[in-house]
């Protein structure tokens, strides 16, 4: 066990070595990666409040993008300043980043495979478990009225049945708890401000410029129009992705494999398992997606230059949003008209997070889903000859796992990966 540093004689390097045991311990999603932050900042090393953490926390599940990620800047900002945030961030992410990029060339040389595909069901078998475990820990939080029920249903069936964009719903949760939210400030818990408008406004037009300017130059040099166009998908993702990982994936990966035509289904699912599998922000599955995309599009080069188009895409903006907003989150905090706009949010993820489940586990289990049209709805029908039974005891046995035997992550991944390959060579995978 290291040294404890106080807080006033901590130094950049230092907070460094836990920012990068951060990153590289940050398995299991959103939710396992702030109660890592909580235990290592806020009652380990003692760096920051209870109230300090959580005011950060709620800030950052305000924002669009991966709200951990965020929240590690802000305490690297918080200790340090810029220096400091930029450190939290990138260790946050380079670690997951990495390992991504390796599998993804793993991947598009040997992905046919019939050994590995099918550890890549077995993953994806797990995948569908880990999806419910989030559904089901969101909901305990998200849904504590009426109101919040009906959010979370109505987002499931525009989502889903009426495909109406992942932004408006966002937007439109937002509204309804802004207006029917308590008007009355805590006056008690308002810290004054300490930042300039003049300021803020140069950060911002700072940072907009580092996040769009790389892009242009980049798809002009290149003289790839592939990059334009992975620029811009992925800037305006990452200005919409409220909720979370999960919350956004099902928007995604309409665009990607419907709209887009970048990827297919079961390439959407095997960049979730890989992203589920590696530290790190689960957003980073993007950089699998952009790989994918340009290399077949273009080979290696241009799925090399896709994917660093998209980390910078996605990443950046967390940045601005972070050297923006961290010196107001503490005035932020005390209004209540924003906590009730992210609390109807919240109970919009609930229900995006269950169309996503459902459009997942279809996609793994059956090997033919057709899509119908009935009016204003969208029906996803499976073809039940298709069914996979390998898939059925694989997610059978994940829950057992997960919600009986209560296995870490990374046992119920490895145990499923293990036996899906096992289940190919033994001539059991279908």
């Amino acid at each position: 066990m290291s040294e404890k540093i106080s807080h006033s004689t901590l130094t950049l390097s230092q907070a460094g070595r836990e920012y990068l045991k951060v990153g590289l311990l940050s398995f299991g999603g959103p939710a396992a990666q702030i109660a890592l932050m909580h235990k290592v900042f806020v009652e380990d090393r003692k760096w920051l409040t209870e109230k300090q953490y959580l005011s950060a926390l709620n800030f950052c599940m305000l924002l669009p993008g991966p709200e951990a990620m965020q929240l590690s800047a802000y305490i690297g900002w918080r200790l340090h300043g810029v220096a400091g945030g930029l450190l939290a961030g990138l260790l946050f992410i380079l670690p997951g980043a990495f390992i991504i990029a390796c599998l993804a060339v793993f991947y598009v040389y040997f992905g046919d495979l019939a050994w590995l595909k099918a550890a890549f069901l077995g993953v994806k078998a797990a995948v569908i478990v880990i999806v419910i475990q989030a559904l089901i820990r969101v909901s305990k939080k998200a849904l504590h009225g009426k109101l919040h029920w009906l959010i979370a249903i109505f987002a499931f069936l525009g989502i889903f049945l009426l495909e109406i964009p992942y932004p408006f719903i966002v937007i439109a949760s937002g509204m309804l708890g802004f207006m029917y939210s308590d008007m009355t400030p805590d006056n008690t818990n308002i810290t004054p401000l300490s930042i300039s408008l003049t300021k803020t406004f140069w950060t911002c037009g700072l940072w907009l410029i580092m996040w769009l300017a790389p892009l242009i130059i980049m798809g002009w040099m290149t003289n790839w129009g592939f990059l334009y166009e992975v620029g811009a998908f992925f800037s305006k993702l990452a200005t919409v992705t409220f909720g979370g990982a999960y919350a956004v994936l099902a928007y995604m990966s309409q665009e990607v494999v419907f709209e887009l035509s970048w990827l297919t289904a079961p390439q959407m699912m095997d960049a979730l398992g890989f992203a589920e599998t590696t530290p790190g922000p689960l957003i980073l599955v993007t950089e699998f997606v952009g790989f994918v995309a340009g290399y077949q599009k273009a080979g290696l080069p241009l799925a090399f230059a896709a994917a660093f188009t998209v980390l910078w895409a996605t990443f950046v903006p967390c940045f601005l949003w972070i050297f923006v907003g961290a010196p107001y989150i503490e005035w932020i905090s005390a209004q209540p008209r924003l906590k009730g706009a992210l609390s109807t949010i919240t109970a919009a993820v609930v229900g995006v997070i269950l169309s996503l489940s459902i459009w997942f586990g279809l996609h793994v289990m059956f090997g033919t889903i057709t899509k119908l049209q009935a009016g204003m709805a969208t029906l996803w029908m499976p073809d039940f000859s298709t069914v996979n039974f390998t898939v059925l005891w694989l997610t059978f046995l994940a829950a057992y796992l997960a919600f009986i035997r209560h296995l870490s992550l990374l046992w119920v991944l490895g145990i499923s990966a293990a036996l899906g390959a096992a289940a190919s060579l033994l001539g059991a995978s279908g």
